[in-house]
This record gives C-alpha cells, sequence and structure tokens, in this order.
C-alpha cells in the first residue's frame, strides 16, 4: 500500500507542478501591462470651453526696441537675391530700397510671378511682416523660395534694416493701449454699492 500511495502522490505532485508551469508560461505570454504614455496631448473639449493662448507682444511693440543692426544679421539670408542700397540693381529678386511703403509687385522692369505682378496694396509693415514669416501662405504661387523667419523679434529686426533704406520711411504703427474692462469694473461697482447697501441697513 505504501508503494502506491507513492505513486498516487507522485502523479498528483506532477499534476500540480505541471500546471503551475503552464499557468507561468501562460501568464508570461498574454500578461499586458499597464503603460502609461511618454507625454500628454491636450485636446479641445466639446463643452464650449476656449483654450487661454498667450499672446506675445504686437508688431508696433516689437517695432519700437527693434535692433536694426540684428536685422543685418537677418538680411544675410537675403542678400544672394537682393539688394538694398539706393540705385542697387534687382538680382533675383528685386531691389529692396524703398520697399516699406511701396506697392506690391511695382518696380519696373522686374518680373514677377504672376502670384505677386497682380497685387493690390502696399508693402505696409504688417504686410511685409506676415511675407517674411512665410512668403508661401502670404502669396500663394509665388516663385520665393525663402522659407520664411519664424522668431517675431528677429522679422522685427529685419524690418527695422530695410526701413533705414528709404527717403520718406513711414512711421511705426502705433501701440494700442489694452482697453479696461469697462463692464466689468461697472458690475464691481454695482456689486460694491449694493453690499454697502445691505450693511448699512442692517445697522439700522
Amino acid at each position: 500500500m505504501s508503494l502506491e500511495s507513492n505513486k498516487i502522490f507522485a502523479a498528483i505532485l506532477s499534476s500540480a507542478l505541471l500546471i503551475m508551469v503552464i499557468s507561468i508560461v501562460s501568464e508570461g505570454v498574454f500578461h499586458e501591462e499597464d503603460h502609461k504614455p511618454s507625454f500628454t496631448i491636450e485636446v479641445a473639449t466639446d463643452d464650449g470651453a476656449e483654450e487661454v493662448v498667450e499672446e506675445g507682444p504686437s508688431l508696433a511693440e516689437l517695432l519700437q526696441t527693434a535692433d536694426a543692426g540684428k536685422g543685418e544679421r537677418q538680411f544675410a539670408k537675403c542678400k544672394s537675391c537682393h539688394t538694398v542700397e539706393k540705385g542697387g540693381k534687382d538680382g533675383t529678386g528685386p531691389h529692396l530700397y524703398g520697399v516699406i511703403g511701396r506697392g506690391i509687385g511695382e518696380v519696373d522692369g522686374f518680373g514677377y510671378s504672376g502670384a505677386l505682378s497682380g497685387q493690390d496694396g502696399m508693402w505696409t509693415y504688417e504686410k511685409l511682416n506676415e511675407w517674411l514669416a512665410s512668403p508661401k501662405n502670404t502669396f500663394p504661387g509665388t516663385s520665393m523660395a525663402f522659407a520664411g523667419i519664424r522668431k517675431d523679434e528677429q522679422r522685427a529686426d529685419l524690418i527695422a534694416y530695410l526701413r533705414t533704406f528709404n527717403d520718406n520711411p513711414p512711421p511705426l504703427p502705433e501701440v494700442v493701449a489694452e482697453e479696461e474692462p469697462a463692464a466689468e469694473e461697472s458690475t464691481d461697482a454695482a456689486a460694491d454699492a449694493a453690499e454697502g447697501a445691505v450693511e448699512e441697513e442692517a445697522h439700522h
């Protein structure tokens, strides 16, 4: 009986070990770990809330302190195609003397692409800033291959430099002061007055 019992016990133990091994292997193959994303992407919600985006200084503010010396270094990106000196010749691009305040596509004798030749309007500070940020987005179809200058301050510096090459440069755009929210002030004043009236009534 003892030998038979040992055989039965051994068979049970072997079965238990086999089940344990199968369980461990299955755990390793099919177990899924919870992975946290390496970064979080914020998306707009559908509850009508608006994301508050902080805006930097306006072009008018940047031009007040723009550095034409730094702008000259930015112009190194342009000088292979453009000249700025008075009486300078056109290159791959038109000369840029007096460009601020000049009509778009109005340099006599220069062969503009169709994207600019039929344009109305002037090269204002704002339009020039837009163009320097992305020519292809300002006038789609332009033949100018320049990718643009991403930083606002660098564009302002370059515009300040170009402004020095002008017999009569237009005045810089005025900085518009932000208006105080008058409606909120009126509401606050009314609330203070109502609170004062309640306190006065309570003392009687």
